[in-house]
C-alpha cells in the first residue's frame, strides 16, 4: 500500500474528498516528523509508539572490497507496535 492508496481509503472511510484526506495525511506526517526531530515520543494507544533511538558507532565491511570501515553513530526512528496491533496481525 502506498500513500495514494492510503489517501483513497481515508477519503472513502471518512466521507471526505481525496484532496481533504491528502491534506490531513500530510499534516499528520509533518506533526510526527517534527515531534521526532525534537526527540519526543509519538504514542497512539492501540496502535504503537514512534521514537528516536541512538545507534552506536560500529565497524562494518565494504561488501565489494572486504575492507573494514567505521560506521558513525546516528539517530534512527523506531516503532514499537501495541499489543492490540500485534494481536490483530497474527
Amino acid at each position: 500500500m502506498n500513500k495514494h492508496d492510503v489517501i483513497t481509503k481515508m477519503a472513502k472511510n471518512s466521507g471526505i474528498t481525496a484532496r481533504q484526506a491528502e491534506k490531513a495525511l500530510n499534516s499528520f506526517l509533518l506533526v510526527v516528523e517534527q515531534a521526532l526531530k525534537k526527540g519526543e515520543l509519538v504514542k497512539f494507544v492501540g496502535f504503537g509508539t514512534f521514537y528516536v533511538a541512538e545507534r552506536k558507532a560500529r565497524k562494518g565491511r565494504n561488501p565489494r572490497t572486504g575492507e573494514e570501515i567505521k560506521i558513525p553513530a546516528r539517530r534512527v526512528v523506531r516503532f514499537r507496535p501495541s499489543k492490540r496491533l500485534l494481536e490483530a496481525v497474527q
